[in-house]
């Protein structure tokens, strides 16, 4: 089943982010009290009266400018007028009616659908002197409705006129396997989003920094449903100074955690740098999927070996990159871009994928035979019982005598053994040890 889109458009710096932000009840769009902070089309899933849809957030529209930043964000919002269901124009209260605003309703009429013109900033709501937003009449959109996005005044009530107009869509929403693209700024995350999605989703630009929140972005594959997080770049800690920095970089780690699998996207013109090892290390304790794409392949100077030896530069770097696969990919080109899609789907099984109780044991038993555990206290350790008991990431609790006992190079080779036998390639693996007592209780 396809929700239903609402987009909320206007001219910059109107208050669109921080209605996105009191819809959802949390702080998703990065809000900052000047223009041109949201730049791409923000998604998000909502609910209000039992009724599902997801809110577009766009940036700021500005008709005729130079700017060849205004021009991609003007794109953006005609990109989303044309997909969204129903359209809501925001407009400034305080302001009064600007060009900006008559322009953007253009396109609203234009695009002949349900529309909704909210009057933000009428933070005195309820006073008798609260009229300014009969101003907006002249825009030929219909009623104006005042609402305080800051104070979450006259919310309830335009959101149930939202809801009126959504269309009716019946069926379930499927769950959906959730994608971040993470790296470092300027590595080509936006562009890599939207050769695999093959359309103009997300703004691109040469000047580092422009995608700011963790875009969503839905496609099919091979009838399944992925949604892509395009992620602002993660900087070192001691570089991230502006206030829209820090929750890009709040937004970066928020989306990992949220999502299934994560593609590190690296730039092959460059030695791995340790902010790349960071932000694989980030994704892989926290249990998730991970792929590494080394793209602008098709820049690389190359010789006979040369993907292997950068293969091997990065394997060598961190022991859990030995499990994680390697893509070598060109966005401009489009070599190899879409075998990410394939390898995604991979990993996520192989994060899922069940182990018998009476496999994990006959592997427990062939590689503790193959090498005892060393002695603790002068007690030999002995290794008792293991089962499997998670997925997404597979958990595996092996059960011994002293548990304490055993040392981290014995885990380790317990956890490379458990790969060999059943590969779970591009998935991190947890095991746990438990002293037989705990298995009792």
């Amino acid at each position: 089943m396809k929700l239903p889109v609402v987009a909320v458009v206007g001219r910059p710096n109107v208050g669109k982010s921080t209605f996105f932000n009191r819809v959802l009840g949390e702080r998703i769009a990065i809000v900052e009290d000047r223009p041109g902070v949201t730049r791409d089309r923000n998604y998000a899933r909502t609910e209000w009266n039992a009724r599902e849809f997801y809110l577009v957030d766009t940036g700021g529209m500005v008709e005729n400018s130079d700017e060849p930043m205004d021009r991609l964000i003007r794109d953006q919002v005609l990109t989303a007028i044309a997909e969204a269901d129903v359209l809501v124009l925001m407009v400034d209260g305080r302001a009064g009616p600007h060009p900006l605003d008559y322009a953007v309703a253009e396109h609203l009429r234009r695009a002949a659908k349900p529309n909704v013109l909210l009057v933000n900033k009428m933070d005195n709501l309820g006073a008798h002197t609260a009229t300014g937003h009969h101003d907006f009449w002249d825009l030929g959109l219909g009623e104006p409705y005042p609402v305080s996005s800051l104070s979450g005044k006259g919310s309830g009530d335009v959101l149930d006129l939202i809801v009126e107009h959504l269309p009716d869509i019946e069926g379930e929403e499927e769950e959906a396997l959730r994608v971040a693209v993470i790296g470092r700024p300027n590595v080509g995350k936006s562009s890599y989003v939207n050769r695999l999605l093959g359309e103009e989703r997300l703004v691109v630009s040469d000047v580092a920094g422009t995608t700011r929140d963790a875009i969503d972005t839905p496609m099919r594959y091979q009838g399944q449903k992925l949604v892509f997080v395009d992620t602002a770049g993660l900087r070192r800690q001691a570089k991230i100074d502006e206030g829209v920095e820090f929750y890009s970089s709040l937004r970066t780690e928020r989306a990992i955690e949220r999502a299934d699998v994560c593609l590190l996207l690296l730039d092959a013109t460059e030695p791995i740098a340790v902010q790349d090892l960071k932000i694989a290390e980030k994704a892989w304790d926290s249990g998730k999927g991970l792929i590494i794409i080394c793209n602008k392949w098709d820049l690389v100077e190359k010789e006979t070996m040369t993907a292997p030896r950068y293969e091997k530069e990065i394997r060598e770097r961190a022991p859990y990159l030995q499990w994680v696969p390697i893509l070598f990919t060109s966005t401009l080109t489009g070599q190899r871009v879409h075998r990410a899609l394939e390898l995604i789907v991979e990993v996520q099984e192989q994060r899922h994928r069940r182990i018998s109780t009476h496999e994990v044991n006959e592997v427990m038993r062939a590689l503790t035979m193959r090498t005892k555990p060393p002695a603790s206290h002068g007690r030999p350790v002995k290794f008792l019982y293991g089962t499997q008991v998670a997925v997404a990431p597979p958990t595996f609790i092996l059960w011994a005598n002293d548990p304490e006992g055993v040392p981290e190079s014995y885990e380790r080779y317990l956890m490379k053994g458990f790969r060999e036998a059943w590969g779970f390639q591009g998935s991190p693996l947890v095991i746990r040890l438990r002293r037989r007592d705990e298995e009792r209780e």
